[in-house]
């Protein structure tokens, strides 16, 4: 009888389970279930979204878990993810309240999953009983619009290091010294060491700016009396400068000098400078005459009174005479070679026609820039880089490969790889800015878009055009690693180029600013009628926005530009509202 008893207990409860479970099963159809977003969008390489579940009152029967599968199919593969399971003890009251869970999702995004198909099977069990819902499809497909993003490279260049403007140069001949009182030039001075020192520069021909000849005097009577006297001793030298002109036949070009003369009269800056100079008195009788010069007065009361100081027969006999001066400064300009010549001597180099000392270095890095050929560029950066360890030649070296990679996509490989080497080399010896903003375009050719980032991060000292191509650069990288306002504030200051403002554009739609990247997208068609991604990135604005006749008309522009573009657009689901439409259709042919 006990035993009777115990099987018809377990028949019991048998049939209880047998008859709540398919009651849940049929009560599911009533779930809600809600997908955000939807459809799903992959951003980096990841597909995320949240789903709600909300079970009907009266769903979760004592002792019973129903459990939420998930998966995505795709073709003939599918990808399960993690369950969302209620357990009855979890909702004592789901009686008369609906059970709810939110759960967050991610999975790992393959081209191949763009069409497919998020779907849910509803498990309800007790004990060792379960039954299984149909499968429900919750989300149809993957929005893939952050994969149009375009890569961006740039070849930073160092700065060559090589003045190219105009240089004067200062040429400071001695004094020449005058006799008290007198402004004749003697023949003593023009045959001493600072007269020929002047006469070989004359002779030399110097393309010269200015010729400035200060002349001075002493501040005894005899001297200071005469006030012609500064003057016409800067007149001597101008005097003898000109003479020597007519004698090396200077012709037009002695018109072309401008001779400054400076007397300088009744002042004690030079007797300052020379008495400080002096080593015949103390400093303390020096601070005598420094005293009677900051006291004030007139001129001649303080050559009076310097006179009755007991140092200054000494001071007359040995620092005067030095003050009885024609003090001659030239500004010349520097003897440079023209572009011309150093564009012969670069390529003569580089062919083994010349010897590497034909340029210097500067000269030769500057050279680089004469040419428009990216070949003739780097095989003077080439040359450079075997004059020593100049961390900028192997930048400028790796640039010029990197340029010639976007110019040669077919041989890019092997270019970048050749950039890579020379850039190891110039990190080692020095890791400026110019260094990382190229291996951010070498990681961005890899298709490291990660690495990229952060070596243009480490780039952001640039300024100029080179800051400008960097940020071209930064913004494709942003956009690959899902940061998308860093994208649109680097793109708002890169290069204005058609791919850096269609970018910018598919940032601002990535970030939610439709009208803003509808802007962006027509400033790239300004610029290049033809880019069939700006017309079909100007399409996405518009549907997200409910344009109905800007979706057809960007579409149909995006098409003429590039055919391919049709087979995109018939799947993408950015386009799913309009798809059917007659108008949709018309502008896909």
């Amino acid at each position: 009888m006990r035993k009777l008893v115990y099987a018809f207990l377990i028949v019991g409860v048998l049939n209880l389970a047998g008859c709540t479970l398919p009651q849940m099963v049929k009560m599911a159809k009533d779930q809600q279930l809600t997908v955000t977003p939807n459809p799903l969008e992959v951003h980096k390489d990841t597909v995320a979204f949240s789903m709600a579940a909300n079970l009907p009152v009266k769903m979760l029967k004592k002792g019973t878990t129903y459990t939420l599968n998930t998966y995505y199919k795709y073709g003939e593969q599918e990808t399960a993810l993690d369950p969302i399971t209620f357990n009855a003890t979890d909702y004592p009251n789901s009686a008369t309240e609906q059970p709810r869970v939110s759960k967050d999702f991610t999975f790992a995004y393959k081209p191949a999953m763009k069409s497919g198909i998020l779907q849910v099977e509803g498990v309800a069990s007790k004990g060792g009983k379960s039954k299984a819902t149909p499968r429900m499809d919750v989300a149809v497909g993957v929005i893939t619009t952050s994969k149009l993003v375009k890569p961006v490279y740039f070849a930073a260049y160092a700065d060559h290091g090589y003045n190219n403007q105009e240089e004067i140069i200062p040429i400071v001949i001695p004094d020449f010294i005058f006799e008290q009182g007198r402004s004749v030039l003697r023949k003593s001075e023009i045959q001493s060491d600072k007269g020929k020192k002047l006469d070989a520069f004359i002779a030399s021909k110097n393309v010269t700016k200015t010729v400035t000849v200060t002349g001075t005097h002493s501040p005894e009577g005899a001297e200071r009396i005469n006030s012609k006297l500064s003057p016409d001793r800067a007149k001597a030298i101008e005097k003898f400068y000109r003479d020597q002109m007519k004698k090396y036949d200077y012709q037009d070009k002695a018109n072309e000098i401008q001779f400054v003369l400076k007397p300088v009269i009744r002042e004690w800056n030079e007797f300052k400078t020379a008495l400080s100079a002096y080593n015949g008195i103390s400093s303390e009788e020096k601070a005598e005459y420094l005293n009677i010069i900051n006291a004030g007065g007139t001129f001649e009361d303080q050559e009076k009174k310097m006179k009755k100081l007991p140092t200054y027969k000494k001071v007359f006999k040995d620092v005067y005479p030095g003050l009885r001066t024609a003090k001659t400064e030239i500004l010349t300009i520097k003897d440079k070679k023209t572009d011309a010549e150093m564009s012969v001597l670069a390529k003569q180099i580089t062919t083994g026609q010349a010897s590497a000392d034909a340029l210097s270095f500067e000269e030769l890095m500057y050279s680089a820039t004469l040419t428009p050929s990216v070949e003739e560029k780097a095989a003077i950066y080439e040359a450079a880089t075997k004059k020593g360890s100049y961390w900028n030649a192997h930048n400028n070296l790796a640039a010029a490969y990197i340029a010639q990679a976007i110019a040669n996509p077919s041989n890019a490989s092997s270019l970048i790889n050749k950039a890579q080497a020379q850039l190891d080399i110039a990190a080692r010896l020095n890791a400026a800015p110019e260094v990382n903003a190229n291996l951010a375009s070498v990681s961005m050719f890899n298709g490291n878009a990660y690495a990229a980032y952060n070596y243009a991060n480490r780039a952001s000292a640039l300024r100029g055009d080179n800051a400008a191509g960097l940020n071209g650069v930064k913004g494709s990288a942003a956009i690959v690693t899902g940061r998308y306002r860093e994208a649109v504030s680097a793109e708002s200051s890169a290069a204005n180029t058609a791919d850096n403002l269609f970018n910018k554009g598919l940032a601002q739609v990535l970030n939610k600013d439709y009208q803003n990247a509808l802007t962006s997208f027509n400033e790239a068609i300004r610029l290049n009628s033809n880019h069939a991604h700006a017309h079909y990135g100007a399409a996405i604005a518009s549907a997200r926005m409910g344009n109905a006749d800007g979706v057809v008309s960007n579409l149909a522009n995006a098409v003429k530009a590039d055919p391919s573009l049709k087979e995109m657009a018939l799947t993408d689901l950015e386009f799913a509202k309009w798809s059917t439409t007659e108008a949709f259709r018309n502008a896909l042919k």
